[in-house]
């Protein structure tokens, strides 16, 4: 795994060059902020403001999501890791967390002030969006185009 400091390695990929990290955090709200100072580090004066603002946003849904609806949050040693990758033309985001037998992810209208924005928000700014389970995995990706 790359350090923080570290370049990533670059190939050739479609929309030219492909710089790809990741990094596992522990499962718990005050996490959050990491992963979005994590993010910013790496994406910053790598993407245009407005790209890099949109994908910071949808990923602290996402890892806020990770920490509140699955079992990264619920147990001890609870864990989500979260992977960028960077073209030319776009920003993929995706966060993995520990699975949860009792919630899945959907975009639901926000209705009132007491949360439930993450996937709607999502679902509004991103170009492409989705989610798959592996094992007891589950993982939420996005895509930002810019």
């Amino acid at each position: 795994m790359l350090g923080e400091d570290d370049e990533p390695p670059t190939m050739p990929g479609a929309g030219g060059p492909y710089s790809a990290w990741r990094k596992v955090f522990p499962g718990r709200v005050a996490a959050v902020s990491e992963v979005r100072s994590w993010a910013r580090d790496l994406l910053a004066g790598r993407v245009a403001v407005p790209v890099l603002d949109d994908v910071l946003l949808l990923l602290s849904e996402l890892a806020a999501n990770a920490v509140t609806h699955s079992d990264s949050g619920r147990t001890k040693d609870g864990r989500m890791t979260v992977y960028l990758a960077r073209t030319t033309t776009m920003v993929h985001v995706e966060v993995t967390d520990d699975g949860s037998v009792t919630s899945a992810p959907a975009v639901r209208v926000p209705e009132t002030n007491d949360g439930g924005r993450g996937l709607w928000l999502v679902d509004l700014l991103a170009a492409e969006w989705g989610s798959h389970h592996d094992g007891a995995n589950r993982s939420v990706w996005f895509q930002v185009t810019g």
